[in-house]
């Protein structure tokens, strides 16, 4: 496992080095990942672990293990963004990352995150569904939003032919253009951020609604029954795309979508519609991908 972390710099004085960095990166994952959440806490695992490490992590960990302040000024010289790409090449080793895996995109302000720099940490992350692991994260500059980091983003996960959803902060044609440039497929929500396009394919689904067209569309429902909440979606699916104004631009624009969410609860009935720009064709696979997007809230925050 060291071997995906010795390509980070260790940028601290030579003769004086006593604990090898990528060792202590290791250990830290564990403890980490074991609940510790302080550097004392990383510290005190890591002394009562030091005979797994050597048996089960082949670490020969020779000057024992480093003092809560040491791990603290070791992982202050390590840029993020390289334990990040290093953390990432590693669990894609140890996973198994299918081609139809779907990629939720999402952001989210970690409650209680502070540093010198930031009054709080809003993290934009890469989750995926089927795995279940994080395969990349890129941290929102403070004077800024989500959304110059999303086409950032498919930069840090080495993922092809998936398919990756997101909310309306992805809907961009820098955004849409990386992910196909990766040779992705992409089904994105629409909402405000794109305006004329989100009114554009609301009043679509509108107008076949209200002539009685949903017929011609490509159709698919689901019914799930929870904690006495009755939920049924209905999938709506149209590659009729060509009016779409400046098409062009949004590079794999091949089919727009409707997903109408009816719940049931206590006899009171809601009813929601999300409309959808997608790459995909199917209804099926663009049924399965939108689904797939809470998965990211579920599952990862």
């Amino acid at each position: 496992m060291t071997k995906y972390f010795e390509e980070i710099e260790d940028t601290r004085q030579q003769g004086k080095i006593k604990y090898n960095l990528a060792k202590v990166i290791v250990i830290t994952i564990a403890a980490i990942a074991a609940g510790a959440e302080h550097w004392n806490e990383i510290a005190m695992y890591c002394k009562s672990k030091v005979d797994m490490f050597r048996r089960e992590f082949n670490l020969k960990l020779e000057n024992g293990v480093p003092t809560d302040d040491t791990f603290q000024r070791i992982f202050a010289i390590i840029k993020p963004d390289r334990i990040e790409k290093c953390f990432v090449n590693w669990a894609r080793s140890i996973s198994d990352i299918p081609e139809d895996e779907i990629v939720s995109v999402d952001g989210k302000t970690i409650c209680g995150s502070r540093d010198d720099n930031y009054s709080v940490i809003h993290m934009v992350s890469a989750w995926a569904n089927k795995t279940g692991i994080v395969l990349g994260q890129q941290r929102v500059d403070r004077k800024s939003n989500e959304i110059p980091a999303v086409p950032q983003l498919p930069d840090l996960i080495d993922v092809q032919n998936c398919t990756i959803t997101s909310d309306a902060m992805s809907c961009q044609k820098k955004t849409v253009q990386k992910i196909r440039e990766k040779n992705c497929n992409y089904v994105i929500c629409l909402k405000g951020n794109q305006e004329t396009l989100h009114d554009d394919v609301k009043l679509y689904f509108e107008t076949a609604e209200k002539e009685q067209a949903f017929y011609q569309l490509s159709k698919i429902s689901t019914l799930d029954k929870v904690h006495g909440r009755i939920e049924k979606r209905e999938y709506f699916l149209t590659t009729d795309v060509e009016w779409i104004e400046n098409r062009d631009e949004w590079v794999g624009l091949n089919a727009i979508g409707m997903v109408r969410s009816i719940r049931i609860v206590d006899e009171t009935e809601s009813v929601e519609n999300r409309y959808f720009i997608t790459s995909l064709t199917d209804v099926q696979l663009f049924s399965e991908a939108a689904r797939k997007y809470w998965g990211i809230e579920n599952n990862l925050h």
